[in-house]
């Protein structure tokens, strides 16, 4: 399968261990002059990609790459939000 950077960055990257939405594909990773790809880079699930919070994804961790999704299979912190569980909540 051919696919330009174009076509890959309108993709949504989704991860498979827990359904999450990281956002689309903002940049990509080669290694040059060995001229190999390592990986791609998404905003973790934030609207833009910013240096602070965007997610290095190595070509490894690429499932499947679809018509609309990037399937990845990444191990991700929980995310606190300020809310307990429990009762009550």
């Amino acid at each position: 399968m051919e696919l330009t950077f174009t076509e890959l960055r309108s993709k949504e990257v989704v991860n498979t261990q827990d359904g999450r939405k990281l956002g689309k594909i903002c940049d990509m990773v080669f290694c040059w002059p060995e001229n190999r790809w390592l990986g791609v880079v998404a905003p973790n699930g934030r609207a833009f990609c910013s240096k602070k919070q965007e997610l290095f994804i190595e070509l490894k961790n690429i499932v499947k790459i679809g018509e609309d999704v990037v399937l990845v299979n990444v191990g991700l912190p929980r995310k606190e939000n300020g809310c307990k569980r429990g009762r009550g909540a």
